[in-house]
């Protein structure tokens, strides 16, 4: 796999993963900063490494699976894994610019 083809599918992730919302907040989690990181293997597997707002949050067990799914799904991805962490917890300034903005924080 080159890195054209790393590059491509790494946007094509983004481009779901900002298809998928929290719940409570309206904004997507890519750009709420819930993502720390995406990793695609020489095979094309795909690790997310991501977090939520709050450890107690009531999608703790259907978000992850969501993007799980979803990424799977992502033209060339062989297949997908997401590892939830709560290191370094989330907080508001992992929110975009975009996201503080569509929250009225800019």
């Amino acid at each position: 796999m080159t890195n054209e083809d790393k590059a491509r599918i790494e946007k094509d992730v983004i481009t779901t993963l900002r298809t998928i919302y929290d719940p409570e907040i309206p904004v997507n989690i890519y750009e709420l900063g819930l993502i720390y990181e995406i990793s695609i293997s020489e095979n094309a597997d795909v690790q997310v490494l991501m977090t939520l707002t709050t450890p107690n949050c009531p999608v703790a067990e259907s978000l992850p699976l969501e993007v799980k799914q979803k990424v799977a799904e992502v033209k060339g991805v062989n297949s997908s894994e997401v590892e939830l962490t709560f290191e370094p917890p989330w907080d508001q300034e992992m929110l975009s610019d975009e996201a503080k903005l569509d929250l009225g924080f800019l």
